[in-house]
């Protein structure tokens, strides 16, 4: 009776361990890294995204540092139409520091909050601003919205790949 008992918790504790390991792997992130100019899918919504340059803002709108801008291309392959805004991006430095993105009106297509129709690409600009050092490595970080239900995260590297 003792051995039965001792048997039922043993396999009690391994399916209990083997469906927390389960459930843990179907919710862990998938990263998916490419360089700049490369098309990159996150979710539903592919990007290509690439450096245009430093600047130091305009009249309205000066960086602590320097403001490094990205250009984004954004293509939604879903079937429905699906959100888009600035907060999804980030940079990365060399020491993995994040920074987001700062709204302005420093290009015609500055990216604030948009929708995305299917099949239609659509050009943005953002800019960061961060410390610049132009001999470091910097990466732009791409987070789903919550509407698009993807674990995918892309990693973008944009300078000194």
């Amino acid at each position: 009776m003792v051995r039965v008992f001792i048997i039922a918790v043993v396999v009690g504790i391994t399916v209990s361990i083997g469906f927390a390991i389960a459930y843990y792997l179907e919710f862990q992130p998938n990263f998916i890294y490419v360089d700049g100019g490369e098309p990159i899918q996150v979710g539903p919504v592919k990007y290509i995204i690439e450096h245009i340059g430093e600047h130091n803002g305009d009249e309205k709108t000066s960086p602590e540092h320097t403001f490094v801008q990205i250009s984004i291309i954004a293509e939604n392959l879903g079937k429905e139409s699906t959100r888009m805004n600035g907060g999804q991006f980030y940079i990365i430095d060399e020491n993995d520091a994040k920074f987001q993105p700062v709204y302005g009106n420093f290009s015609e297509n500055d990216l604030l909050n948009d929708m995305l129709e299917q099949q239609v690409p659509i050009s943005f600009t953002t800019q960061f601003d961060i410390p610049y050092d132009e001999n470091k490595q910097y990466r732009i970080g791409i987070l789903p919205t919550k509407e698009q239900s993807s674990m995918d995260i892309g990693i973008v590297c944009i300078i000194n790949c």
